[in-house]
C-alpha cells in the first residue's frame, strides 16, 4: 500500500514573506493592472491562503498604493540616473522626452492612468499619486533650471513649465495606450513644443537623426 507524502511549504521569515507578497502584487499590476490586485489573486500567485496575505497587508487599498509607488519611483530613479550621465541641460531634456516617448514604458503609463482613476476612491493611492507627480515635476524642473543657469533656456517660470511638459507627456502616452494615430511622430512634435516653452534653439531637443 503506497502513501503520498505532501511536501510542506518552507517557512519564511516575516520580511521574506512580506517581500514575496509585494513582488507578487507588482507582477499582477504590470500584467493585469492595479485593479487586479486582490487578496485572493495575490494569495494564488504566492501559493498561500488569503488570510496570510491579509495578515501582512490588512487593506487592499494600502497594498495597491504601495505597489503603485514602488513601480513609479523605480522608473523615476532610473530616468534620473540616465539624465545625470549627460553633460548639458539640452541633452538631458532631450533625453528625458525621448525616453518617455519611445513606447518602451507603456506598461508604467498604464499604471499611471489606472491610478488616476482608482485614486478617486482610494485616498491612500491618491496620496501616492500626488507624491510621485511631485517627484516627476522636481526632476523636470531641475533640468529646466539648469538650462536657464547655463544660458540654454529662457523661461521665467520653471515649475509651471515642468508641469506643462509632464501634462503633455502624460496625454500623448495615454493616447498611445489605445494606439491612436491622431498625429505621427509624437516625439518630434513634443520636442518642438517644449523647445518653444523653454526658449531653446530649434531642433536642440530632438534625438540624433530626429525629424
Amino acid at each position: 500500500m503506497s502513501s503520498t507524502i505532501q511536501k510542506r511549504a518552507a517557512r519564511k521569515t516575516p520580511a521574506e514573506r512580506a517581500a514575496e507578497i509585494a513582488d507578487a502584487a507588482r507582477e499582477i499590476a504590470l500584467e493585469q493592472g492595479l485593479s487586479a490586485i486582490t487578496l485572493r489573486n495575490v494569495a494564488a500567485r504566492v501559493g498561500v491562503a488569503s488570510g496570510l496575505v491579509a495578515h501582512y497587508q490588512p487593506t487592499v487599498d494600502a497594498l495597491v498604493a504601495g505597489v503603485f509607488a514602488a513601480i513609479v519611483a523605480e522608473e523615476t530613479e532610473e530616468v534620473s540616473g540616465l539624465l545625470d550621465g549627460l553633460p548639458t541641460p539640452s541633452e538631458r531634456l532631450g533625453m528625458l522626452l525621448e525616453t518617455l516617448m519611445d513606447g518602451s514604458r507603456l506598461d508604467v503609463t498604464a499604471i499611471w492612468v489606472e491610478a488616476w482613476t482608482l485614486g478617486r476612491r482610494n485616498e491612500a493611492l491618491a496620496a501616492c499619486v500626488r507624491e510621485q507627480m511631485d517627484a516627476w515635476q522636481a526632476v523636470v524642473q531641475r533640468v529646466v533650471e539648469a538650462g536657464i543657469e547655463a544660458g540654454e533656456f529662457e523661461t521665467s517660470d520653471a515649475p509651471s513649465v515642468a508641469w506643462q511638459i509632464l501634462g503633455m507627456v502624460d496625454g500623448l502616452n495615454a493616447q498611445a495606450l489605445v494606439r491612436w494615430d491622431g498625429v505621427s511622430n509624437r516625439g518630434s512634435h513634443l520636442a518642438h513644443a517644449v523647445e518653444g516653452m523653454v526658449g531653446a534653439a530649434r531642433d536642440s531637443l530632438l534625438p540624433a537623426g530626429g525629424d
